[in-house]
């Protein structure tokens, strides 16, 4: 699609639609500034708890109880309010917005101590078929970022029956531990220093003791032009001071790279997604100009969705966190992939 026509359909909202919204939706706070971002003393309210599989889920629930289902999922090392400026969106246009806490972030806690701490792929889409069946959600489009755009799409992937669309950031993250066993170019793999640093025993007690400062690196580095304030990221940061947050955290890596066991109840599930399989329904892609975080070319992905799909470049200096930085932009091509169903 024309980025000129892309960027005309983006200017949908006014920023006085956006306070309403804002204000009924379940905020504390100034609803959002002129620029459509809204300041760090705006935060969700009303967060709740449900049980779902293995965890005690804590997500926001937002909109018109009738609305159709959105739902939303961050990444590492971020938060629920990286849509804390989406969601008014879509809740004005009538969509019910749902945006859990991951597993390891937030309210969300594990049911039993004796759960491992695992942070292997298919147990983030197992969590989130029990949230869906948890809330009785029968269908909705799902969109997500970084760790959440890999959610987002392994469950659009295995089932299509159940999700009207996709969003996703980045495209396809579908991956395997035996995908991940071949090396990437060298300036591929130094994007990857915290995945290796992670591997260590050093590693782990470096994240364990600094998590603010870490996830902070992080931020700057994978959204290099993106300017938040302290307030902003505090705000954020509080979440990752669960205290299954770096156990989790370490797992994922280390699963990746082969070096930590999967659990057997996710087997099945990690043996579909390792086939890669072909996302039908209808998605929208999107990609930003200054991501610094590690992601795959377009061209690369484009394959794997076959059906109804779109892929968008955002300009400006936007960087990975795209959903908090580029909020408009964002529940735009949600409001867009509703369409194409």
């Amino acid at each position: 699609m024309n980025p000129a026509v892309n960027q005309r359909r983006r200017n949908f909202l006014s920023t006085a639609a956006l306070g309403i919204a804002a204000s009924q939706a379940g905020f504390i706070g100034n609803a959002a500034a002129a620029s459509g971002i809204s300041p760090a003393t705006t935060t969700f309210t009303g967060v709740r708890q449900i049980r779902a599989g293995v965890l005690d889920v804590g997500y926001v629930d937002m909109g018109p109880a009738n609305g159709r289902p959105v739902v939303l999922f961050h990444g590492w090392p971020y938060d629920i309010h990286a849509f804390i400026d989406v969601a008014p969106i879509l809740a004005a246009a009538g969509y019910r917005v749902i945006i859990p806490h991951l597993r390891g972030y937030g309210t969300t806690r594990f049911l039993s101590a004796d759960t491992p701490r695992n942070g292997q792929q298919a147990s983030f889409t197992a969590d989130a078929v029990a949230f869906l069946d948890a809330l009785k959600i029968d269908k909705a489009i799902v969109a997500g970022f970084d760790w959440g755009a890999r959610i987002a799409t392994t469950l659009a992937a295995l089932w299509p029956r159940r999700f009207h669309g996709l969003v996703s950031v980045s495209g396809y993250l579908i991956g395997s531990q035996e995908g991940n066993r071949k090396p990437l170019a060298p300036k591929a793999e130094l994007q990857w220093w915290y995945q290796y640093y992670f591997a260590t025993p050093r590693g782990e007690l470096g994240y364990r003791e600094n998590t603010h400062a870490f996830a902070r690196l992080i931020w700057e580095l994978a959204s290099p032009q993106w300017q938040f304030d302290d307030a902003t990221f505090e705000r954020s940061a509080a979440s990752l001071d669960n205290p299954d947050h770096v156990a989790i955290s370490i797992s994922n890596y280390r699963w990746r790279l082969g070096l930590a066991p999967g659990e057997s109840r996710y087997e099945s599930l990690e043996r579909q997604l390792a086939a890669f399989p072909n996302v039908t329904v209808p998605a929208i892609t999107m990609e930003s100009d200054a991501n610094g975080a590690p992601h795959p070319a377009p061209a690369a992905y484009a394959k794997k969705f076959p059906g109804k799909y779109e892929h968008r470049d955002l300009k400006g200096g936007i960087g990975h966190n795209l959903p908090q930085e580029a909020p408009r932009e964002f529940a735009q091509a949600i409001l867009d992939v509703a369409k194409l169903v």
